[in-house]
């Protein structure tokens, strides 16, 4: 079993530290709020992160993993690649790419795995999977979203992470490529209708959640959408909201039901591959937070276990060029309740 430290309590923080103590291992959870409910084997360090600090907070400790919001996340990943030996989960939706760190973490023979969530990240390790199985890919597409279960005449939404990384995500240009050319666009382009199954029709829109993807997978259309119930966006688009009272309307209620849904679908122009992965939450944890968290706990503990040989900065795609990496990811959401179905036509 391994010593991890966990940077950020929120909704997923929260799961990954508990899971990996359930597994185990030695954990310490640290974050800048009072935590509640944390189990009494877990030692909770009640501290904001800082990255010229993060040497002595994290000593002793084999496996990092990073679920802090994107605005600071980015931040503590050069202070920890300079740490000798150093492996890092890494959850934080940065706009800066951590692959500009990879030389970095070779010279002091540290390791960083990111977007290791469930989008991105398993709609990264399929896609990989895909291009590996398939003949060249000609579409390569990613629906996704974390909502109540039923719509409201508010919003229609609760957020299930950093409500300030879902205004990054409706607020960051996409990136995407069409006719294989790489493009961006304002997020919330493209809106459509989508028939989510168990839920009927909700609307999809861009959103820049392809990132590394542009650069590993070669497909001649490359794109995800995020999902959320109709008339969710264009309430957003007519508002003039500010941050704080976004994260107020969107605060997390655990007591209403709640689900996420991810479809990845590729084709070679011959045969069409789908994924769609389904959870409505579990044992007091929230959809988002298990869907999300799984896969991260997955990574953290692949690098507590020696997988990963190669030192640097990878992508989630790494574990689908592995077919027994996938599986184990794959199995372990299964085990965990998480419906995942897969179907193939020619």
């Amino acid at each position: 079993m391994a010593n991890i430290c966990v940077l950020g309590g929120g909704l997923v923080g929260r799961f990954v530290a508990c899971s990996l103590e359930q597994r185990g291992h030695t954990i310490r959870l640290i974050d800048s709020m009072e935590l509640h409910d944390i189990p009494s084997n877990i030692e909770v360090l009640k501290k904001r992160v800082e990255p010229s600090e993060i040497a002595p907070l994290v000593a002793g400790f084999e496996v990092v993993v990073n679920c802090l919001p994107g605005r600071i996340g980015h931040a503590v990943r050069k202070p920890l690649l300079a740490i000798d030996g150093m492996s890092v989960s890494d959850l934080a939706f940065t706009a800066e790419d951590p692959r500009d760190l990879d030389n970095f973490a070779k010279s002091n023979n540290s390791r960083l795995v990111y977007d290791v969530g469930i989008a991105p990240g398993l709609s990264n390790a399929l896609l990989m999977h895909s291009q590996q199985k398939m003949a060249e890919l000609q579409v390569a597409k990613i629906w996704v979203g974390g909502n109540p279960q039923q719509p409201d005449e508010d919003w229609s939404y609760m957020a299930p992470f950093s409500p300030s990384d879902v205004i990054e995500e409706y607020t960051r240009p996409a990136r995407f490529r069409r006719d294989y050319t790489d493009v961006t666009e304002p997020a919330l382009s493209e809106r459509h209708i989508v028939h989510v199954p168990g839920y009927g029709e909700m609307e999809a829109f861009l959103t820049d959640g392809v990132r590394s993807l542009l650069d590993t997978i070669e497909s001649r259309d490359l794109v995800e959408y995020t999902v959320r119930w109709p008339g969710h966006i264009q309430k957003y688009i007519d508002g003039n909201f500010s941050e704080k009272d976004l994260i107020e309307a969107w605060k997390f209620d655990e007591n209403r039901p709640e689900f996420t849904w991810l479809r990845v679908l590729t084709s070679d122009g011959q045969t069409e591959w789908m994924w769609d992965i389904i959870d409505e939450g579990k044992g007091g944890w929230s959809s988002m937070a298990r869907t999300t968290g799984l896969v991260t706990v997955e990574v953290a503990e692949m690098l507590s276990e020696g997988v990963f040989e190669e030192f640097g900065v990878m992508p989630a795609e790494y574990i689908g060029t592995d077919d027994s990496l996938l599986e184990r990811v794959i199995q372990k959401m299964r085990l965990n309740g998480v419906r995942i179905s897969e179907s193939k036509t020619s």
